[in-house]
């Protein structure tokens, strides 16, 4: 066994600086998944907690899907995600407004009253502007059906893809949410990278159908949605059972959907 290598104190003292930038980017790094670990746990903890908020989660659900299949524009598909967004997020702001004022005071105020009423009063106002919205987008497609319109968005996967994946990414939070285990980006199950991994797998598999080298396109990104769930199993943050929940559940939401429009 060779002695070990003795460094001057410059030495170790140059060798520090030099590690020094990457320790900072590591840490940086990990500070920024650390912040949005922390927002999807209040995302989750809303949903848990809140009837409301499974409800308008349930709608974002519906809704999705169904512009696509209705073949609303870009334009329309952006003020009913926006819409949906709005709704989420007053929502939100009224527990966390809700929350605040139960740790603040302990006893009857009026004016705590009146703030609760308010922060209700901004859902109800979010909702109810949602609700013309979609009626605003969705009534003339559903009173005169265009065949046209749906043919149009059977033919654009790209669309289905982007709605397939958002989909998948809800429907991981909302059973995160029921289950309760782990953390939104560590654990827990399903495991949501998988999920969204083999999600892709599946989209690209049934976009490239037609293609001359359709098995090799999908099986280049099986392998990669497999290493997706590979490195989840060795970092330690998922078991192989839900990873596996993850993979399945990202595949089927997929090619359901892409069965049911395309």
């Amino acid at each position: 066994m060779p002695p070990p290598v003795l460094r001057s104190r410059d030495e170790t003292t140059r060798a520090a600086k030099r590690a020094a930038p990457f320790s900072a980017a590591r840490r940086e790094a990990s500070g920024l998944v650390s912040s949005f670990n922390y927002a999807f746990e209040g995302v989750i903890y809303v949903v848990r907690t809140q009837r409301n908020m499974r409800i308008h989660f349930l709608v974002a659900l519906a809704v999705l899907p169904l512009g696509v299949a209705l073949g609303v524009t870009r334009i329309e598909m952006l003020a009913l995600l926006l819409s949906v967004a709005f709704v989420l997020l007053m929502e939100m702001a009224n527990t966390a407004l809700e929350m605040t004022i139960d740790v603040a005071t302990s006893s009857f105020d009026p004016r705590a009253r009146a703030a609760k009423d308010i922060a209700a009063g901004m859902v109800l106002v979010s909702a109810v502007t949602a609700l013309f919205v979609g009626y605003l987008v969705f009534a003339p497609r559903l009173q005169h059906p265009s065949q046209r319109a749906i043919n149009s968005v059977r033919h654009s996967p790209v669309h289905l893809t982007v709605i397939a994946i958002a989909i998948v990414i809800l429907v991981v939070i909302a059973i995160k949410a029921y289950f309760g285990t782990g953390s939104p980006l560590r654990g827990g199950i399903p495991s949501g990278h998988a999920a969204v991994a083999f999600s892709g797998w599946a989209a690209i598999t049934l976009v490239t159908h037609s293609y001359e080298n359709q098995v090799l396109v999908s099986t280049l990104a099986f392998v990669m949605a497999a290493l997706v769930a590979q490195t989840r199993v060795e970092a330690g943050v998922h078991s192989t059972l839900e990873v596996v929940y993850g993979g399945v559940l990202g595949a089927l939401i997929t090619t359901a959907i892409f069965q049911a429009l395309l």
